[in-house]
């Protein structure tokens, strides 16, 4: 049975952004994930203010903006007929799930963590009350056991970890959105986001000269017209919501039936949760890469004893989590959605101070050494 210092469930954005800093902090991290983590997953890419700070912050955005993810310098809001353009104090990203992650995990691996991929997570090691490590079959054959006194799950919203380890739910919300989205060439522009009672829908710049257009709508209504096909779906809500038409699309439409959010537990004897496994939330906050990112940096600040993550982590979320229902739940008309994105983006203010503070924090300790 080989030991690390922690192991980590789960290889895209938040479980490799996990095993990096915690390898970068000299512990001994093993990373795994049952399947290749760079291959594309349900996204709809947006990074909000804090995600690029962190990627900035760790030495990883040249990589992302080397690869060919343009920047985002305004963001505009339609409502109805009427837009509301803001310009970005700095430019935000969109990249593609096959950029970032792949972005991720080689840092992980350059920090020295072992990475190990095809690797089926089926218990944990429990002696007592504390997990102390995981079991796991491996792809071709083969069992696992590792040990190591933190396990981490960061194996997205259906958490085979939390599901082993019995992690409580915190909160579970009510409302849900659905979304179908594909890709189109578009210019790099900047975001555009369309609110009209009963549907939503977005444009995303991301790499290769695409946008990621996105058309969002109560679960009731994709359930009912699945049966159609998404191309008839996306084609009705993304035109009622945005008023044009998207243009030749290339590849496939993808959808999501949508799913109510959860906030789990977040930590354990023994484990934590990060990423959607411990957080899930709407994709119409566009905010999921960004606190999958931000979960990282706290569990990696708590294992070092600078603060606690799983109170810090709900004081960050609880806000976001009450404004996105509302959203989610369609049943605001065009005055009321603009209060909303206004509390909204109040909501998502204390987690960029928070990034500040700390490294306000790392530059007085750098001084003082």
């Amino acid at each position: 049975m080989d030991s690390y210092d922690a192991i980590v469930v789960g290889a895209r954005c938040a479980g490799s952004a996990t095993a990096m800093l915690l390898a970068r902090a000299g512990l001994d991290v093993l990373l795994v994930d049952r399947a290749d983590p760079t291959r594309d997953t349900l996204s709809t890419h947006a990074l909000m203010r804090g995600g690029v700070l962190q990627l900035e912050r760790w030495g990883l955005l040249d990589a992302i903006v080397a690869a060919g993810t343009p920047p985002v310098t305004t963001t505009t809001f339609h409502y109805g007929p009427d837009a509301e353009v803001v310009e970005m104090a700095a430019p935000l990203y969109a990249p593609r799930r096959t950029v970032l992650d792949a972005v991720l995990l080689d840092a992980a691996h350059s920090a020295g963590a072992t990475v190990r991929l095809g690797v089926d997570v089926t218990g944990v090691l429990s002696p007592g009350d504390r997990v102390s490590g995981i079991e796991a079959r491996v792809r071709g054959g083969g069992t696992v056991r590792a040990r190591a006194p933190l396990t981490v799950g960061a194996d997205g919203a259906r958490s085979t970890l939390a599901k082993l380890v019995g992690a409580g739910v915190v909160r579970r919300g009510r409302a849900a959105s659905a979304i179908v989205y594909g890709y189109y060439p578009a210019p790099a522009t900047g975001y555009e986001w369309f609110y009209t009672p009963g549907a939503t829908a977005g444009i995303i710049p991301t790499n290769d000269g695409l946008a990621c257009m996105w058309a969002g709508m109560p679960p009731a209504e994709f359930a009912a017209a699945r049966p159609r096909g998404l191309d008839a779906l996306f084609a009705e809500v993304f035109g009622r919501a945005a008023d044009r038409e998207p243009g030749e699309r290339e590849g496939p439409l993808r959808g999501f039936p949508g799913a109510p959010a959860v906030l789990r537990t977040p930590t354990g004897p023994g484990w934590a949760l990060v990423g959607d496994a411990g957080y899930f939330k709407d994709p119409l906050t566009a905010h999921g890469i960004t606190d999958a990112l931000r979960d990282a940096e706290l569990l990696a600040r708590s294992v070092l004893g600078e603060l606690d993550y799983g109170r810090t982590r709900d004081h960050l979320s609880r806000l976001l989590f009450s404004v996105a229902e509302e959203i989610a739940g369609y049943r605001w008309d065009l005055p009321q959605i603009r209060a909303l994105l206004l509390a909204e983006s109040a909501a998502m203010r204390p987690e960029v101070r928070m990034l500040r503070r700390l490294d306000e924090r790392d530059a007085a300790r750098g001084m003082a050494a």
